[in-house]
């Protein structure tokens, strides 16, 4: 059963929606703005609901960069300066040129906690040990130089740092300067009162964890206890471990900012629709800011040894926000966004005045090539794109 709304001549979004979940297991949440005004709102799914939550995963990382860039427009911090300009125990170990950017677009050496920090299922939830395990890494390549996804550190690095520049941590920010303010049903760290909303995932893909990367290390020749090599199996590791405890309410009121975000499409189509217009009389950040995030950056590699592993459809990261590729199309170039594990998603696309939120429970999307319950809508979306040029 499907319940929701679509505006005059925008109908085909709900058909295309409908066509991609059906075969599908779980529900899901789309909505769509376009030019400051909500076109479509849909869901579809048994238990779903216009008003259940779903859990965002990393796109939670786009929710923390805007609280980071918008404390940078505030004149709080500049996202070029070290990092030990707002963070000083940071600046030990190699890390004292790593900037605010370097970790915004995950080039700054740090994709996971290193073994003997001390972080495990118990201390990834203690803001402050997650903080000092940080501060006390050292970088495995030359900061800016190299890029490897760092899928649960730099969320927590860039919410110290929001914490260290605003005195809120990022989940109390976030609320009281985007979600308050833009009448959003979004969260890092969720009040009991809402949980009974919260719609938990499940998996219907093997993830790809520790053994299909060893397998694939060993394929290209790569020792898998190189330091790079150690690193990229512990974060598939730390990610394992975050999406499993994804599923337990006392993780929701934590505060995970890579991944821990609770929210509907609703709010996420909102939250970016007022990133490149204004919605209800409201923009969050500036044409300038937003012109700087979707500013395609000059290409790095993997790090050594990485580099030498073939990648079907290879990650493109900005400031803080992922850009179009073979596996996460969104609306082609001008497009800058946010995908979470399993097929969650978020993305604008200024030049159309579209902003899109799709919420989900199933674990479907592999990373490599497109989810298919996007491909009904966003075909009809890129349609319209191309009637307006």
């Amino acid at each position: 059963m499907t319940v929701g709304f679509t505006a005059l001549g925008w109908e085909r979004i709900r058909d295309g929606f409908l066509e991609s979940q059906a075969d599908q297991p779980g529900g899901a949440q789309l909505a769509v703005y376009h030019d400051g005004r909500l076109v479509a709102d849909l869901w579809a799914g048994d238990g779903w609901e216009g008003n259940s939550l779903g859990l965002l995963m990393s796109v939670s990382k786009a929710a923390t960069a805007i609280c980071v860039h918008m404390l940078a427009e505030r004149g709080a911090l500049s996202i070029e300066m070290p990092v030990t300009s707002y963070w000083p125990e940071f600046g030990v170990n190699g890390k004292e040129e790593v900037t605010v950017a370097h970790l915004l677009s995950h080039r700054a050496g740090m994709p996971s906690f290193p073994a003997g920090s001390g972080i495990d299922a118990q201390t990834i939830l203690d803001p402050s040990r997650t903080a000092d395990a940080i501060a006390a890494m050292t970088p495995l390549w030359q900061p800016g130089t190299a890029s490897l996804y760092h899928a649960v550190t730099g969320g927590f690095a860039l919410g110290e740092i929001v914490r260290r520049v605003s005195g809120y941590s990022v989940g109390e920010f976030l609320r009281g300067e985007v979600a308050e303010p833009l009448d959003l049903d979004l969260w890092i760290g969720t009040p009991a009162d809402v949980a009974s909303r919260v719609r938990t995932a499940f998996v219907t893909v093997p993830w790809v964890g520790r053994a299909q990367w060893m397998a694939t290390l060993e394929s290209q020749g790569i020792d898998a206890t190189d330091p790079v090599s150690e690193a990229l199996l512990l974060a598939s590791d730390q990610i394992a471990a975050v999406i499993k405890m994804l599923d337990d309410a006392e993780t929701w009121r934590a505060e995970i900012p890579a991944a821990g975000g609770i929210g509907d499409a609703r709010s996420l189509a909102r939250l970016f629709a007022a990133l490149i217009s204004s919605v209800d009389g409201l923009r969050i950040l500036s044409e300038e800011t937003v012109g700087r995030i979707a500013e395609l950056p000059e290409p790095v590699a993997m790090p050594s040894p990485l580099d030498r592993i073939p990648v079907e459809s290879p990650a493109r990261f900005g400031l803080g926000f992922e850009f179009p590729r073979d596996g996460l199309p969104m609306l082609g170039e001008g497009s800058f966004g946010h995908a979470g594990a399993g097929g969650r998603l978020a993305f604008a696309h200024p030049e159309s005045g579209i902003a899109v939120g799709y919420v989900c429970d199933a674990l479907v999307w592999d990373g490599a090539t497109p989810d298919p319950r996007w491909s009904g809508w966003t075909e009809t979306l890129a349609e319209f794109v191309k009637g307006l040029s």
